[in-house]
């Protein structure tokens, strides 16, 4: 898959670091933002996202949070978590709690963010294709398994 049809959905209270992160990437990547859990979840309904990419510090719900909230529902997406607070509490929550891929730190660099999003991304890839092997795999047995069944009938 090009870089351009990996979709990502960036979700951050501050527009300018919306607008900051959409003029970054766009060009790169297909990007959904939303100002808020809710919008994210409108987004998240409608479109198929690989990378979600979330501040922690938000008003009514941290991003660890939105994490713990989707994950049921949406358990595919790679998550990832921006702050501009250094609290390794939320480090920690992040990874146990939400499921976070990686942890940066706000600013952010376009570069190593770019990467991390790519190596998200063959994340990503590598699981849906290994679900997918594996559902292959036991509609195979299953098969071999009524054909034994019935070689031992017979």
């Amino acid at each position: 898959m090009s870089a351009q049809h990996i979709h990502i959905l960036y979700i951050d209270d501050e527009v300018h670091n919306l607008n900051a992160f959409k003029a970054s990437f766009r060009r790169l990547y297909t990007v959904f933002t939303a100002a808020s859990a809710e919008e994210a979840e409108d987004i998240l309904a409608k479109q198929d996202i690989q990378i979600i990419i979330s501040d922690q510090r938000m008003p009514k719900m941290t991003g660890i949070e939105f994490f713990e909230s989707i994950l049921d529902k949406y358990p595919e997406p790679i998550r990832m978590l921006l702050t501009g607070y250094a609290d390794i509490n939320a480090v920690i929550d992040a990874i146990n709690k939400g499921q976070v891929y990686k942890y940066f730190s706000k600013p952010w660099n376009d570069d190593e963010l770019r990467q991390n999003i790519d190596k998200a991304y063959e994340v990503y890839a590598l699981r849906k294709e290994n679900k997918e092997l594996t559902a292959k795999l036991l509609d195979v047995n299953e098969k071999l398994e009524f054909l034994l069944r019935q070689k031992l009938i017979s």
